[in-house]
């Protein structure tokens, strides 16, 4: 557990979720604490709709749980982090709604708090959903680092909700003040974005893929999940293959094309993922699959799959770190049966190949190019 965020209402004492001692990373950042000091300063009446989006870890659904929050957030991670700290800080989690960017929203929202996401897409999605519900009255303040707001931040903001303005830096945090303009056309919410795949890659060529908003790549198909397609492992029968972090679920669904008896499960920890992986699975195929938002294969049963495809993430937010990926390998070790495979596609530089020794035992090379690796690793 690193510093406690103090905040006007009190000092909190948080941590991402799951919690590793050996994590350094904090829980909240200085766009959060920012945020929460403006509230009180400005004396925002916090005695209406509350709804907090995209809290990262919690930190702000903490602090203002007395007030009861809807939080929404694409993340389950973020959603047990959020759990996890509310129970630390003694919270009556029932007053608080915890909600997915899946979940259709509140009808009426009096104050909106949006920490600015990496992905703009995301935003723009969360902001044309939510823009009915708001009204003139409606305080919107979003909050995030420096270098996570950009013109196109606040043009979007402007062209979404209304008038808006930013203040200045503290600690290289900033807020976006926005004044709700209900009778601002603001257009058609353009998610989710429907694509065709190319040619030349397999069963999935021309197919269709549905991208909710948020999800890496999402008007093409990138050249590292390229090169995993022309080189994924053939399966026969009844195997149970695991897309683990399957984003829009296109390398799961080629492995389903390829051997329709395959039991397949798709696994993110985004809610905007596992969306866009059901929708592009229902669309082109027709098999057994089971799709589900959770913290890698936590809650799979041990020795219960074939083969794991894995394309790891290596940042959390902001920050590069490789917890994700080793948690994942973990992960797949365990819920692989005796034999089992797993299978990583990933930047050459990032080195997994020492991750998966240690784990495995074993590890080969089954093809590369200038940028990425493909990885085997066998459960002995």
């Amino acid at each position: 557990m690193n510093d406690p965020l103090t905040t006007p209402w009190g000092e909190y004492a948080l941590t991402r979720f799951p919690e590793d001692p050996r994590d350094r990373l904090r829980a909240w950042d200085a766009s959060d604490a920012y945020l929460l000091r403006h509230l009180a300063a400005s004396g925002t009446p916090l005695d209406g709709a509350v709804v907090i989006v995209g809290d990262r870890w919690g930190a702000l659904t903490t602090a203002l749980a007395a007030h009861g929050p809807a939080q929404i957030t694409d993340s389950f991670l973020a959603r047990e982090a959020t759990r996890a700290n509310l129970a630390r800080g003694g919270a009556d989690a029932s007053a608080v709604r915890l909600l997915t960017t899946q979940d259709p929203p509140p009808g009426r929202i009096d104050v909106l708090l949006i920490r600015v996401p990496k992905s703009l897409a995301l935003l723009e999605d969360q902001l044309h959903r939510l823009a009915p519900a708001v009204h003139e009255g409606t305080v919107v303040v979003g909050a995030g680092m420096v270098k996570e707001i950009h013109t196109s931040t606040l043009k979007l903001f402007e062209r979404v909700l209304g008038p808006t303005r930013t203040s200045l830096a503290e600690q290289k945090a900033r807020l976006i003040f926005c004044t709700p303009d209900p009778g601002l056309d603001r257009g058609a919410d353009p998610w989710p974005y429907r694509y065709r795949l190319p040619d030349g890659i397999g069963p999935l060529s021309g197919r269709t893929v549905t991208n909710h908003a948020g999800v890496f790549c999402a008007d093409r198909l990138d050249i590292g999940t390229r090169l995993f397609l022309r080189h994924l492992p053939e399966t026969q029968g009844p195997e149970r293959v695991v897309d683990l972090g399957c984003g829009n679920g296109v390398v799961g669904l080629a492995a389903g094309l390829a051997n329709p008896e395959a039991e397949l499960l798709f696994v993110d920890e985004s809610y905007q993922a596992v969306a866009s992986a059901e929708a592009t699975y229902r669309e082109n195929a027709s098999g057994t699959a089971e799709f589900r938002v959770g913290d890698g294969l936590s809650g799979v049963p041990e020795a219960s799959a074939d083969l794991v495809l894995n394309n790891p993430p290596f940042h959390s937010h902001q920050a590069t770190t490789d917890a994700t990926a080793r948690r994942m390998f973990t992960g797949a070790r365990r819920a692989l049966r005796p034999g089992g495979e797993l299978w990583v596609i990933g930047n050459r530089h990032l080195g997994y190949h020492v991750t998966l020794r240690r784990l495995f035992g074993n590890c080969e090379l089954v093809a590369s190019d200038a940028k990425f690796v493909i990885l085997k690793a066998v459960r002995k």
